[in-house]
């Protein structure tokens, strides 16, 4: 695999090393420096030509971790890579996926057009906020699940008293795959929700039974845990007797680290896909890698061959 060079930034450097050591690769060097004035300054440290390279990189806040990116696609594309594939764990200005109301940007189509004319030959993510973003590129994306890391860590308990929980009715979709693929039997649940504004939601009603059951959140992301906790409220309420949640990506802003201490979920399970700080380690949360998943679709697109099976969440 002497033609894979692997390079880390910033926002990524510990899955990225996770990922190194699951395809026996090395991080390729690079430097991530800043001028005085705090602009930063990249350069890649080894010759590229004709190499296969990937960037790993999430982009969630500050938005400086996606000028980082641009700055490594751009640098990467001038050193005259053979192909560039950006890794972005998390792809973050997804929640803008539309125009649904006047005067706004369609913030991940603005971030789509940056990303290739940077340079990116190819992307390469997890658990878009939307799978409409996938048309917003002219090249090829490669865009898993982790709903198999998830299934490995379940797969072991007996689930026949378990239903899987929707926060949101646009969740449904892959709340449905996602029980199909632990138990092609377990029943569903949706939270009728009510947004009153950005990052505010009102739980209405639990569309399903919950009552006697343990119940299994699942979603895409937690940000300010007001969606999560308020679901797992609206669960205990109608006669649950636990609730767990399962979130891909886990943003932790304002007091939600609090939110998750003091809401009535028992367990939480993330992903690496963001790095979480020391501090924000506790009991409730267990953290799952995503380093297998990628590295195995970073081989695969490497050899040329079929990954459809990684990013499938589940086989009908």
């Amino acid at each position: 695999m002497q033609d894979i060079k692997l390079f880390a930034g910033s926002a990524s450097q510990d899955l990225t090393e996770k990922i190194s050591k699951k395809i026996s690769i090395p991080v390729s060097k690079c430097t991530v420096r800043r001028f005085a004035d705090g602009e930063l300054k990249i350069k890649i440290e080894e010759n590229i030509r004709g190499r296969d390279v990937y960037i790993v990189q999430s982009t969630h806040s500050p938005a400086e971790n996606i000028l980082e990116l641009l700055l490594f696609l751009d640098a990467a594309k001038r050193a005259s890579a053979d192909r560039i594939t950006a890794v972005i764990p998390y792809f973050g200005y997804a929640r803008q996926d539309r125009k649904d109301e006047p005067r706004v940007p369609i913030s991940s189509k603005l971030i789509a057009n940056l990303l290739v004319s940077g340079g990116a030959n190819r992307i390469l993510t997890i658990d878009l906020h939307a799978e409409q973003i996938q048309g917003f590129f002219d090249i090829p994306v490669d865009h898993l699940y982790a709903t198999p890391v998830f299934h490995d860590y379940y797969q072991e308990r007996d689930l026949k008293n378990y239903v899987i929980v929707a926060p949101d009715a646009g969740r449904a979709n892959r709340v449905r795959a996602f029980a199909r693929r632990l138990k092609k039997e377990l029943p569903i649940a949706i939270v009728d929700k009510r947004r009153t504004g950005p990052n505010q939601a009102l739980v209405l009603n639990v569309i399903g039974e919950v009552e006697g059951k343990i119940a299994l959140i699942y979603d895409d992301m937690l940000d300010t845990g007001g969606t999560t906790v308020g679901a797992a409220q609206a669960i205990i309420n109608k006669g649950a007797k636990e609730v767990y949640a399962c979130v891909v990506h886990l943003l932790l802003s304002h007091n939600a680290l609090q939110k998750i201490i003091d809401s009535d979920i028992k367990e939480l399970i993330v992903t690496d896909t963001i790095s979480l700080s020391n501090e924000k380690h506790i009991d409730k949360i267990r953290i799952l890698s995503v380093a297998g998943l990628l590295g195995e679709a970073i081989i695969r697109i490497h050899r040329g061959e079929s990954i459809s099976s990684l990013f499938k969440e589940v086989e009908e």
